[in-house]
């Protein structure tokens, strides 16, 4: 099938800046006079030959791709320090005439081979990622030094902002003409800060549970683990305790709160959860209810996180996601990106541990701002207003296990205050939110959990359509290039989260400040449901 004709099953047209490249183009190209990064190699990949690729974060093992260019760049963050990040374009031979960046997780340090190759090219996009400046997994620290600062400022903005224009150079290049419009995909590390101080690199963004407000996010994953360890204390509450106790607990007062029992819980902003039904009685077995210290621990763990001056640092978790918060961060490992942040970004002890965490850790941290990584200015009008007229989407997973979703919330409440008291524009036309009901961090659970987005695809949840109302990525493209906006998102449950074994059931997304209502018929499809 061609690519104008894939594309117009997925909802989305030819820019009118469509162009093609080839193998022999592939082989040729070798740009010598690029701005912002030297150029290494070029590989051409035809249609459904073995990709097989693999950093220190990121891997794709397939053979169903169209065919395209892999260049491979070198960018100098910093001259002077002699600092540099590695960042790849992908090239397919049918390009639809824009260009998608994708984005990096936690503190990782490699190109997102897995998404540009299971989001990007699929869909005729050129695809633009780097490694944030250094070689890393997720939990990876210690490249940060300490005293490493060129690289901690690498992986906070500057290697992605780099890229992103040396991506677009390399575009312009290859195709002999530029991209007709600029997109981002991520979820976790996101790129709000892209959005908040360089509104030119994208037309439109759609960001996942974005971890915008490291400073605090790294302090809240700290007080989370402190509020069930160690081990051996009276509040630590096993995995087995989690899913056997709490979490049928929570859904035995919550679920049929929204009109539907069926394991899902809608908004949990509704549920007040009270773990002491599940109080030991004398003589139960302490295996199978919960004692005075784990009560205690649970009424934190779901309570937003006040420091003892009152000063907000972070949302807590929500009823909802039981069976996956044992392992993020209330089970028996350390979030080790959390002391691996404080540790060589903070405080420069790369012995860090959560016992040494304190109030004082945490204002040292918003006074230092590691790589001046927060993203959290609610000023978005030179992004959002009449010159430029960017778009955001951003969503999160009402289950997430790793960074609350009162964080999304909170930030998109700051910027509706911000743009109410200061302009005149109506957040409604540049920003909108989605939470997912069930949904653990970017993917995952059990929940309507496919939409187009990172992680997904790539594990085996690809979005039942690909046109608009069931790809996130055609929706944001819908909305940049006709100005539609989306209002609702349909989303699919695969069972057991694999698409092999055919759909469990579809569900709307709804725009917030709306929430999923069930209206009545068949639970399991999309049309039984309305936003409210």
């Amino acid at each position: 099938m061609s690519l104008s004709a894939a594309l117009a099953l997925l909802g989305l047209a030819l820019g009118a800046e469509a162009a093609a490249g080839s193998h022999p183009n592939c082989a040729s190209f070798a740009p010598n006079a690029l701005t912002y990064a030297a150029f290494s190699k070029a590989t051409h990949y035809p249609a459904n030959v073995r990709v097989n690729i693999s950093n220190a974060y990121s891997s794709i093992d397939v053979s169903n791709l169209p065919a395209f260019c892999r260049v491979e760049l070198v960018i100098t963050t910093n001259a002077t320090a002699g600092s540099t990040a590695l960042t790849e374009v992908w090239l397919p031979d049918e390009w639809n005439g824009r260009v998608l960046t994708v984005g990096n997780g936690g503190l990782a340090g490699g190109v997102t081979v897995t998404e540009l190759g299971h989001v990007a090219v699929p869909q005729g996009f050129a695809g633009i990622s780097t490694n944030t400046g250094h070689d890393g997994t997720t939990d990876d620290g210690d490249w940060a030094g300490p005293h490493n600062d060129n690289a901690i400022v690498d992986w906070g903005w500057r290697a992605l902002h780099l890229s992103v224009l040396a991506g677009k150079e390399v575009v312009e290049k290859y195709y002999d003409r530029p991209a007709w419009k600029s997109y981002y995909l991520g979820c976790s590390t996101g790129t709000l800060k892209e959005v908040q101080d360089f509104p030119d690199d994208f037309d439109g963004v759609v960001v996942g549970s974005p971890a915008n407000w490291q400073t605090h996010l790294q302090a809240w994953s700290v007080h989370m683990n402190l509020n069930t360890e160690p081990t051996t204390s009276g509040h630590f509450m096993t995995a087995d305790m989690w899913s056997n106790v709490i979490a049928p607990e929570v859904m035995r007062q919550c679920d049929e709160l929204d009109g539907l029992k069926d394991g899902i819980i809608n908004d949990p902003r509704i549920c007040s959860f009270r773990p002491e039904t599940l109080t030991c009685r004398p003589g139960q077995n302490v295996s199978t209810c919960l004692q005075e210290g784990q009560i205690s621990a649970l009424h934190r763990i779901y309570a937003d996180y006040y420091e003892a001056d009152q000063t907000y640092v972070f949302g807590g978790y929500y009823p909802g996601g039981e069976t996956e918060y044992y392992h993020g961060l209330v089970g028996q490992k350390h979030f080790v990106i959390g002391t691996n942040y404080f540790g060589y970004m903070v405080t420069n002890d790369t012995g860090f541990t959560i016992h040494d965490y304190k109030a004082s850790v945490l204002k040292l941290a918003d006074q230092i701002d590691p790589g001046q990584a927060n993203a959290i200015n609610p000023n978005l009008t030179a992004f959002a207003g009449p010159e430029h007229k960017g778009k955001l989407i951003q969503y999160v997973g009402w289950a997430d296990q790793l960074i609350s979703p009162g964080n999304s919330i909170h930030y998109y409440e700051t910027v509706h205050g911000f743009t109410l008291a200061n302009t005149t524009m109506d957040i409604d036309d540049y920003y909108r939110l989605f939470l997912v009901p069930g949904m653990n961090h970017c993917h995952g659970g059990f929940a309507a959990n496919a939409f187009g987005s990172v992680e997904q695809a790539s594990n085996d949840n690809p979005p039942l359509s690909f046109d608009p109302q069931h790809n996130i990525l055609a929706a944001i493209v819908r909305w940049v290039e006709e100005g539609v906006a989306p209002d609702t998102l349909t989303a699919v449950n695969y069972k057991d989260n694999n698409v092999t074994n055919g759909v469990g059931f579809t569900r709307p997304l709804c725009r917030y400040p709306s929430n999923i209502r069930y209206r009545g018929g068949d639970p399991n499809k999309a049309e039984s449901f309305h936003c409210a």
